[in-house]
């Protein structure tokens, strides 16, 4: 029986032979829980304990309390389990503000989403939540999605017998991020010249389709025998590609410097991911470019590939995508034109000489 108890939670016999369960954690004030393992009534006694947090002490900063069984609980308990923990910091980041966000709204009585119990969620209230972000429908979806497996931990902790999100609808995202066109290549080339961080950056980017937390991190280690090697942050997939000559050019007007970063920032440090984005896009900003970001050039690798006759396993190669339904959506704005132009000449070549 013990070993199918809660943590910190075991038998005793009180003065008179009766069996109670007592829970003791180092820190936290003694207490029993009420009714017999197994039962509603004791696992929710058990979560009201643990709601209470360690006792207090003098100075220690205060401990949020957190309603037994409500959103906020679940995300607690969510950050709990070996599937959160085995991922990446940067991913817990990341997904944690999405999740805090969206528990932080109010509805309208002024209560927050995450004091509401878990129980309480359906799936119309969910699509209306969902719909107030329809202008973003790639967050909406990101949202749906982790907000599912959230759900999916409460099934599991036998805290409701469905998941409601699941009948929710998705949104359809459209193109995303934009593509940069060859214009707006050349127009951002024009305003930063070779031997600036700006362009250095850019052709660094446009040479690897890497990620912005993947430039950020480049280092002089990651370059040898003209290639440029890529340890995709997204499923830890590996590239190697060859170094472009407007690389070269970039990396060779600036100074070698002692520090192993390629991209740095004024100070001579690396950037961090966030600085990073913000500093591109002050660059574009200067370059007169509006809605070009860092991943759109990831893009249009992906579109010049597509359009000098890549194959999307050679896209990839080059990407790091490891699903070819995911690069195709990449190489979406190949010019068609372009596209067709190479497939009639194939066509031309293979069957108009027969007719001569």
């Amino acid at each position: 029986m013990t070993s199918s108890l809660p943590d910190n939670v075991r038998p005793v016999a009180d003065r008179h032979g009766k069996i109670r369960y007592r829970f003791r954690r180092t820190g936290w004030k003694s207490a029993y829980l009420i009714g017999q393992p197994g039962t509603e009534e004791f696992h929710r006694s058990y979560a009201d304990i643990l709601a209470t947090g360690p006792i207090q002490r003098d100075g220690a900063k205060a401990i949020q309390k957190v309603t037994p069984r409500s959103l906020d609980d679940l995300f607690a308990q969510s950050k709990l389990t070996l599937k959160w923990k085995r991922k990446k910091a940067r991913t817990q980041h990341v997904q944690a503000r999405v999740i805090e966000r969206f528990l932080d709204k109010k509805d309208q009585r002024g209560r927050r989403y995450g004091e509401r119990p878990v129980s309480a969620v359906s799936a119309v209230w969910l699509d209306r939540v969902l719909a107030k972000m329809s202008e973003t429908p790639a967050a909406a979806n990101v949202l749906r999605t982790l907000l599912t497996t959230l759900m999916d931990h409460a099934m599991k902790l036998e805290w409701r017998k469905d998941n409601p999100v699941r009948l929710t609808d998705s949104y359809a995202e459209g193109e995303g991020l934009h593509t940069w066109t060859e214009d707006e290549i050349e127009q951002y080339r024009a305003k930063h010249e070779l031997g600036t961080m700006a362009r250095l950056t850019f052709e660094l980017a446009l040479n690897t389709a890497a990620r912005r937390c993947n430039v950020a991190t480049l280092t002089r280690d990651d370059i040898a025998n003209g290639r440029i090697t890529v340890a995709h942050v997204k499923n830890n997939n590996r590239t190697s590609v060859p170094m472009l000559a407007t690389t070269k050019a970039a990396l060779d007007a600036l100074p070698a410097a002692p520090i192993r970063h390629l991209v740095l920032n004024s100070y001579g440090r690396p950037f961090s991911v966030e600085g990073l984005g913000n500093r591109f896009r002050k660059w574009c900003a200067e370059a007169g470019l509006k809605g070009c970001s860092m991943h759109g050039i990831r893009k249009a690798i992906s579109r010049r590939i597509a359009e000098s006759g890549g194959t999307d396993a050679e896209g990839q190669s080059v990407t790091g995508h490891k699903k070819a339904s995911t690069f195709v959506k990449y190489r979406a704005a190949a010019n068609l034109g372009k596209l067709a132009d190479a497939a009639m000449s194939k066509v031309a070549e293979a069957y108009d000489k027969d007719d001569q």
